[in-house]
Parts: C-alpha cells; sequence; structure tokens
C-alpha cells in the first residue's frame, strides 16, 4: 500500500512539472514564442526574446528548508557563470510547493544570505564553499541573484491543473469534459513524447505548433494518467457525459466493443445484458421501439457463435443479419425495427465490414460509442462516433 502511494506521488510531481510546462505555453501572447522542457532547467520559456529557466518542483508533503532550494540555486548560479557576458540575458525562477515551513525564507534572496545557506555545503564529508570556488565578488553574486525569482508558494497540484484546462477549454472554445479527455490528454501524451528526446532542439515546441498537434478529439491515454485518475472517476466522467439520460430517445446505438484477453464470455453476456437493458425500449405502448447494436472486436467467429447461444439461454434474442443455416449478410435484416412482439433485444454485428452499410441504409439518429483499449479500431466521419479509451472490457460496465 505504501508503495502504492509513494507510486502515485512520483507520478503527480511528474504530471505538476507537465502542467506547469502546458500552462507556460498556452498563456504565451506570441505563437511563435518558445517553451523548452529539461533544457537549461525543467522548464525554459522564451518570449520575446527574453530566457526565463524554471526550476518546478512539487514537494506538497515536505517541510521547506534552504537546503531544498540551495542545490537548484548552486546549479543557476553555475551556469550563469559559465555563461559569456552577451549570453547572460537570462531570468532564473524556482517554483516549488512545500507542505509548511514557508515562513523561515527571508522574503528575498541576499549576497550575505546565499553564501552562507545556499552555497556553502557539505557533501561526502568535504565543505564547499561555492563562490570562493568560482571566484565570485560580492557584486558577481548581487548580479547573479537579482536575476533570480522564487516562489515557495506555488500552487497546489488540482488548483493548476484545473487552470491548464480552463485554458485549453478557452482555447478551443469547448466544454469542461473535452477539455480534459481530449485536449489535456492530447498534451500530456504530446508533453511526454516531447521530454524524452535526447536533442534538446526536438524539447523545443511553440505554442502553435503545440496547439495544432493537440488539436484532435481522440482518446489515447497512457498508463500513467489512468492510474492517477483513478479509474472510478474515470468511468463516472464517461458515464455523466454519454450515458446519463433520464428519457433515452429512440436512437440507432452502435456499441463497438474491443474484448481483451482476460474478459470471459460470462462477463461479455453480463456486458451485453446490461446493455440491452439500459438501451433499449420495447413496450407495447412505445412508438418508436428500438434495441441497441453490439459489436465484439478481437474475438473469433467461433467464440461469437458461442456467446449467441449463451444469450439465448439468458433469453436475449437477437438478430444478426443471417435468417436461415447458409444464408448472406442482409442489411434489411438486421436493420428491421425490434418491439414487442418479436422481443428482439440487442443485434449483433458479426463483422466490421458490415457496419458501413448498416449505417447507410438504417434511418434515424445514429450514434457510435467505441470502446477501445489502445487505438481506435473503426473510423466513421458520417454519424455521431464517440472514441472511449478503457483499460479494461470490464470498465464499460462502469460506465453505461
Amino acid at each position: 500500500m505504501a508503495r502504492s502511494r509513494d507510486a502515485v506521488d512520483t507520478i503527480k510531481g511528474y504530471y505538476y512539472q507537465f502542467d506547469y510546462f502546458i500552462f507556460q505555453l498556452i498563456s504565451l501572447v506570441n505563437e511563435e514564442d518558445t517553451v523548452t522542457i529539461e533544457g537549461i532547467e525543467d522548464v525554459d520559456i522564451l518570449e520575446e526574446k527574453e530566457m526565463v529557466a524554471v526550476q518546478c518542483k512539487y514537494y506538497a508533503k515536505t517541510e521547506y528548508n534552504h537546503s531544498v532550494i540551495a542545490k537548484p540555486i548552486r546549479l543557476m548560479l553555475k551556469d550563469y557563470v559559465n555563461r559569456t557576458p552577451e549570453k547572460r540575458k537570462i531570468r532564473y525562477k524556482l517554483y516549488g510547493k512545500y507542505q509548511s515551513g514557508q515562513e523561515k525564507y527571508p522574503g528575498m534572496l541576499t549576497v550575505e544570505f546565499a553564501k552562507k545557506n545556499l552555497f556553502t555545503y557539505t557533501e561526502k564529508k568535504v565543505v564547499h564553499v561555492l563562490h570562493e570556488e568560482l571566484n565570485l565578488t560580492d557584486k558577481d553574486i548581487e548580479e547573479f541573484l537579482d536575476k533570480v525569482d522564487v516562489d515557495i508558494n506555488a500552487e497546489e497540484y488540482q488548483e493548476q491543473q484545473d487552470k491548464v484546462i480552463s485554458g485549453l477549454e478557452k482555447i478551443f472554445g469547448c466544454d469542461r469534459f473535452e477539455a480534459e479527455y481530449y485536449y489535456y490528454n492530447n498534451a500530456l501524451r504530446l508533453v511526454k513524447e516531447i521530454a524524452v528526446q535526447q536533442k534538446m532542439c526536438e524539447r523545443i515546441v511553440s505554442k502553435r505548433e503545440f496547439l495544432d498537434k493537440i488539436n484532435n478529439k481522440k482518446m489515447l491515454f497512457d498508463k500513467w494518467y489512468l492510474q492517477f485518475k483513478g479509474i472510478r472517476d474515470y468511468c463516472a466522467d464517461i458515464r455523466k457525459q454519454y450515458f446519463s439520460q433520464r428519457n433515452v430517445s429512440p436512437f440507432e446505438r452502435f456499441f463497438l466493443i474491443e474484448c481483451d484477453t482476460t474478459v470471459n464470455d460470462a462477463q461479455i453476456v453480463s456486458l451485453i445484458a446490461k446493455i440491452s437493458k439500459n438501451w433499449s425500449k420495447l413496450s407495447r405502448r412505445e412508438i418508436k421501439p428500438f434495441c441497441p447494436y453490439v459489436y465484439l472486436n478481437g474475438i473469433s467467429q467461433e467464440r461469437l457463435v458461442g456467446l449467441k447461444k449463451k444469450l439465448q439461454r439468458e433469453d436475449i434474442r437477437l438478430w444478426d443479419g443471417h435468417d436461415f443455416l447458409g444464408a448472406e449478410f442482409m442489411v434489411d435484416s438486421i436493420i428491421r425495427r425490434a418491439n414487442y412482439v418479436n422481443d428482439i433485444k440487442v443485434k449483433i454485428i458479426n463483422h466490421i465490414e458490415n457496419l458501413d452499410d448498416i449505417l447507410e441504409k438504417a434511418t434515424g439518429t445514429k450514434m457510435i460509442y467505441q470502446f477501445y483499449l489502445k487505438e481506435p479500431f473503426y473510423e466513421s466521419n458520417q454519424n455521431l462516433c464517440y472514441g472511449i479509451q478503457i483499460s479494461k472490457t470490464e470498465d464499460i460496465n462502469m460506465m453505461i
């Protein structure tokens, strides 16, 4: 349990830095200005030819002490000293979140404070006095400190994340759900891809390039995000966004489900039964009765036959477009209206290749819910198609 909490804390630290990077990018005024991740410092902001190199740390469970900021500032000093005079047009910033102890900080960096508390340290039982080792005068130190900003009252994790998502919501003119699960999700993946590039030039991105690359409505999470977000919270958000209607409209709904390697037949049958129950209306009084379509991706035809038999034994009547043994698939057969008399509770699509024909010939509003593990397996621009990523097939039960 402790190790699990430690892992979450570590992930939180990474995401805090990623969020800071994203927020700095989307806050740039000029779309050609850039931000670098893992450059001079954690985040380097180049805006109107002025560079700010930022150390961004999240120590929400750690008390502030001078030693916590000492090493980052020493690294900043070494970088500054190694620069030629014409390249010293740079500012440094330490941006950190700490649990307590902020009152210990003097409020500003003075030469004496820096020499005593930041530049003098012990390493491997050897005392170092960095400003003497670098042959710096008090004036040199003062010039450096004038370029250093220290903020030890950084925002809480959730506060910063909310600010990022709200910023994306405004930029893309979308709702909160789309801002988080499409654009913010895409932004996190892009930042992770950039951060691991070997060359610094490949870790630099402009605001325009960044927004262009994250501007698509496709869910492609990594394991980190789902672990940190929490699968129950994620499923609850999906349910609220797509599956919480009180009065179910008589639409043609298609549930495209990717089956993982661990889901068994009983679980699949139970899932289909739940979809049928929640998204069918077959009563005699229903003016436009309807039932859902289901396609199962990633299973063999033999297994599909067995699942249909199990559905029948559960008294879940179905159509699949084949009217008798050996019959070819007929679109007109599967799109017939389910009703109180025939009691058809679900329509099973045997092959994904048949879906386009069904969509073309079926009348009324069509909605497609595609549940996939890693990558979408079906693309459609003609109908309402919602891509929903899952960590395992069973997750769908918590969504619908």
